[in-house]
């Protein structure tokens, strides 16, 4: 298990590349029936990212599923995406790689009288760092973009084996790994959009 999805794409090319499927983490366990400043958020998102899962889930069927039949699986060493693995995966094992963490969300510069939810504060932190690179000295978007596109190169290294690859990470990171995959000629087959344990699936076209 302590393998990562780089080092495990080592083997040569068959004719035939597997499917690959991109699926979102469950709900973590840290309450969203908050209000806070833009400031308050940053802190609350830096606990989000420490926890796991909500206790009480379980995965979809069709994702247990193609977890069992999925020939590589893949996590992001974040607890809640190491938790959806488990869940998935059962006893089987699965590489832990940091290139399919988040990318970042750090909170826009607003004043700290506006109080929101983390909902509409996630919407705003992206908004900013995505079109106007608001990233504080975190990781900013052209840097996330190349972290994207080297996400996709493992990816596709291991699909290339000819086995299908389960991918348990996170929703925007894997939006912009699959905007990558796309501009490479994948066709996306499936899509139950972006809620906790949905799945997206990519085949070459």
């Amino acid at each position: 298990m302590a393998a990562t999805a780089t080092t495990t794409a080592q083997a040569g090319a068959v004719t035939r590349s597997g499917a690959i499927v991109l699926a979102r983490h469950g709900e973590p366990d840290l309450s969203r029936k908050v209000r806070f400043s833009a400031k308050a958020y940053g802190e609350w998102w830096a606990v989000y990212e420490t926890k796991g899962l909500k206790p009480g889930q379980a995965p979809p069927a069709e994702l247990v599923a193609y977890g069992k039949g999925a020939g590589a699986l893949v996590a992001s060493i974040r607890p809640r995406s190491i938790e959806t693995a488990k869940a998935v995966c059962g006893e089987r094992a699965f590489a832990i790689d940091p290139l399919f963490v988040e990318a970042p969300l750090p909170p826009p510069p607003f004043p700290s009288w506006l109080k929101t939810s983390p909902k509409i504060w996630g919407f705003l932190s992206r908004f900013w760092w995505w079109f106007f690179n608001n990233h504080r000295g975190q990781e900013s978007r052209k840097a996330a973009e190349a972290r994207a596109e080297q996400a996709a190169d493992v990816l596709e290294a291991l699909a290339a084996e000819g086995q299908d690859v389960l991918v348990m990470a996170h929703g925007f990171f894997n939006t912009m790994i699959g905007r990558s995959l796309q501009t490479r000629g994948w066709n996306l087959t499936e899509n139950q959009g972006y809620n906790y344990w949905a799945m997206r699936r990519f085949e070459r076209g």
